[in-house]
């Protein structure tokens, strides 16, 4: 069956791509800018927009990897619904939706988008599933980035509040999985990383990835908020991600054994994660 792929040159849908081509299945890979896709040799890449459902074509589409953050926030539930009603009505019958674990903690301010395409997928009459990852890995390459690559350190407020950053190669894997398995179909999936680390452990994780010492120099929340911006990151974005960590520093958060569940093996290291990112976080990158 053809599956198809949003989001497909982005962090996780490559990966979804990737698997999916291993295990021999026909691949319509759907992306803003087919010319810089760089996928796999047989992937139909055909260019679009999840912002544009009716130019989309779903014939011969029996199976979709949707990540529900590429809607326009403000118009999401009346994309997604025009969306997916075109995709069941053209033969889907499997959807596998990204979102977030801030689904199931309902976090006031986050969730409700991201639940409220949940539902129309639920809705929808295809089998669902929904993939719902805690925090990315990759995002350390935004906020941590620099200063490991310049000068081997990480700052950041709450030295020993707790996370437990998962691979972006794990959520593929859960995704595929759900895709191309039964057994799947009603499931909810909270994932995260095999471990709980403090943002001091989480440094010298990436160190050891790396091979190379990495220091950790800890910020209050404004200093924190200050260096994030001036990195790069929008203020909301900054205020987001630090809201999270103040969270987790009261209310740490756990490992999850959705990911071992599914797979049935442990998920990947934060430290496997850096030895896979090195190339970006060199000094000479």
């Amino acid at each position: 069956m053809t599956i198809l792929v949003t989001g497909a040159t982005g962090t996780v849908g490559r990966h979804v791509v990737d698997r999916l081509v291993a295990a021999g299945r026909p691949v319509r890979a759907l992306t803003r800018n087919p010319e810089a896709a760089g996928l796999p040799d047989g992937v139909d890449v055909v260019k679009g927009d999840l912002n544009r459902p009716g130019e989309l074509s779903f014939d011969g589409v029996q199976g979709v990897f949707l990540i529900a953050g590429l809607f326009d926030p403000e118009h999401a539930t009346d994309l997604a619904q025009a969306f997916v009603s075109r995709t069941v009505a053209a033969g889907a019958a499997r959807i596998v939706s990204l979102t977030s674990s801030g689904v199931t903690s309902r976090r006031a301010g986050f969730y409700e988008t991201l639940h409220a395409v949940e539902q129309i997928v639920e809705k929808s009459g295809a089998a669902w599933t929904h993939v719902r990852p805690g925090e990315f890995a990759v995002n350390k390459l935004d906020v941590w980035g620099e200063s490991i690559r310049t000068e081997n350190l990480v700052r950041n407020a709450y030295p020993d509040g707790i996370g437990v950053p998962i691979h972006e190669a794990d959520i593929a894997d859960v995704a595929a999985i759900a895709l191309l398995e039964h057994g799947h179909a009603g499931r909810a999936y909270d994932l995260t990383g095999p471990q709980a680390l403090t943002h001091r452990q989480q440094a010298e994780a990436i160190g050891a990835g790396l091979g190379r010492a990495i220091a950790f120099e800890g910020l209050t929340y404004g200093q924190a908020r200050r260096a994030y911006i001036e990195g790069g990151l929008p203020m909301e974005v900054a205020e987001f991600i630090l809201g999270y960590q103040a969270e987790y520093a009261e209310e740490p958060p756990a490992v999850s054994p959705a990911f071992e569940q599914v797979t049935g093996r442990k998920g990947r290291t934060l430290a496997q994660w850096a030895a896979d990112h090195a190339a970006e976080l060199d000094p000479a990158a």
